[in-house]
């Protein structure tokens, strides 16, 4: 009888419970916590920068004294912009993150501009950036003491993100995306600090035995390049990038300002004590020679030190592409890009096609680019279109000063915040004129796609057109689909 009850009771039950499935709206879910959130914005922010923008930093700003400056005064403008974006997520609650905030604030053309910039310029030349640091770790064990080869470098950087692709896509098969990918962000946020602290350890032993011969004369005047310290806030903010995750992902508003300030207090101590470490062991001309600095730092933990960089790297990469395809996805609800980016799976209810159709754009920036050229390349955008958030923060309260506020800063830090980004922008133009210029050629060709595409409504013999052609393929579907069955029967 039991059995028989058994047989009667599941299959209603698997009936109940598909049809309740099927009622369900299908919609990009929102399941980042606080742990969560703290482990997406470290995730986001540890990772390849640390590990390759010591060079760049030194190399613009001419000697180790001013470098560690402005190390931390990135570390302090990211708090900055992060209380400002913190204060925009709770005014804010719109998903979407940074282009929602742009729209909201600043209207429909300089979100555009941005979504334009981030899409064509910014997010692919980041993930290449990303993609080449992973390729220089893995190989560089391999070569050293010589370089690794350019293109083996290239290849394994394309291989390397094309198996995170991949990897996302097969796991959302048997599970929401979402989480899955938080969960992996927070294995892989521990595999970074481990990185640092393997680097930062060792580092503080030697120098508390006196180990301080590589600090004299840190501030010596005659390699010091004014000129280039735009290119230097470049390499260091590019370390602390991820601040500006998509605080909209957040369940509550009290988990966003609490999320990014222990994360950026966090991060800066960690990325002060990791170039102390390096600059205790190498002299400033190793760490300019070096294209893997962890590497040559700790030779002796060769076989350790890639691998978690390589990792750290490809959690940077993983954080990256779960934020970016939410933003297109909202853009594209919005009616600023392509349906087709606002389509998810009713399973996995992830963005796949967002996803999917920034492979080739990486492909062309891993081919053609190289790691210090992309990242002038994109900065002038990103720094650009934060700048311009930020004094949308300010835009906003003037104009709706009834809105609640859970969360709010000083006018001083996004006035500052603003001020130095839009500075450091237009000074880099002197600094590094050819790749800065093509950086604000892409913002602006986005303008004619603007007027032509978006500002303009479409003629109505176009829109009448195209209706009827849509009706038309969805009636001639169901009649397929009918006759199919009749078929059948």
């Amino acid at each position: 009888f039991i059995g028989k009850m058994a047989l009667i009771v599941i299959p209603q039950r698997k009936a109940m419970g598909k049809a309740k499935k099927e009622e369900e709206a299908v919609f990009l879910r929102k399941k980042i916590t606080l742990l969560r959130a703290f482990s997406l914005l470290v995730g986001s922010m540890v990772g390849s920068g640390i590990f390759i923008s010591p060079k760049g930093v030194l190399k613009h700003s001419g000697n180790v004294g001013v470098s560690l400056i402005v190390w931390f005064a990135c570390g302090i403008l990211s708090l900055f912009g992060a209380l400002c974006y913190a204060e925009l997520g709770t005014r804010i609650t719109k998903s979407g993150g940074h282009y929602i905030y742009v729209l909201e604030t600043l209207g429909p053309l300089p979100s555009f501009l941005y979504l334009w910039a981030e899409y064509f310029a910014i997010r692919p030349a980041n993930s290449a950036v990303i993609s080449l640091a992973f390729g220089n770790y893995i190989l560089e064990p391999f070569f050293a003491p010589c370089a690794a080869p350019l293109p083996a470098v290239k290849l394994v950087a394309l291989l390397g993100h094309k198996i995170l692709i991949q990897i996302l896509n097969s796991f959302s098969l048997n599970s929401q995306v979402v989480s899955w990918s938080a969960r992996l962000q927070n294995v892989l946020s521990v595999i970074k600090l481990l990185a640092l602290t393997l680097i930062i350890v060792p580092g503080m032993m030697l120098l508390a035995q006196g180990h301080t011969e590589n600090f004299q004369d840190a501030f010596s005047s005659q390699s010091l390049a004014l000129d280039k310290l735009p290119l230097a806030f470049y390499a260091g903010m590019f370390a602390y990038s991820g601040w500006y995750v998509q605080s909209g992902s957040f369940n509550e508003w009290q988990n966003n300002p609490l999320a990014v300030i222990v994360s950026v207090v966090a991060v800066i101590v960690g990325y002060m004590l990791t170039n102390v470490s390096y600059y205790t062991v190498l002299t400033a001309e190793d760490v300019l020679a070096s294209q893997a600095v962890a590497v040559v730092t700790f030779q002796r933990l060769v076989s350790v030190i890639p691998i978690l960089v390589a990792l750290s790297c490809f959690g940077t990469m993983n954080g990256g592409i779960f934020t970016f395809s939410r933003t297109l996805f909202v853009a594209s609800r919005e009616g600023q890009w392509p349906p087709l980016f606002s389509m998810i799976h009713i399973r996995r209810h992830t963005p796949l096609p967002a996803v999917m159709l920034m492979l080739p754009l990486v492909t062309a920036m891993v081919c053609v680019g190289d790691i210090y050229h992309l990242l002038n390349f994109f900065s002038f955008s990103r720094w650009l279109f934060i700048g311009l958030a930020t004094l949308g923060l300010i835009i906003h309260r003037y104009r709706h000063p009834e809105l609640p506020r859970p969360f709010k800063v000083p006018l001083f830090i996004p006035l500052s915040f603003t001020v130095i980004c839009l500075f450091a922008v237009g000074m880099s133009f002197c600094s590094d004129p050819v790749y800065v210029s093509i950086g604000c050629a892409m913002v602006l060709s986005g303008f004619p796609v603007y007027f032509l595409m978006i500002s303009r409504p479409i003629p109505d013999c176009c829109r009448t057109t195209f209706c009827e052609y849509k009706f038309v393929k969805r009636d001639n579907l169901k009649h397929n689909v009918a006759l199919g069955s009749t078929q059948d029967s």
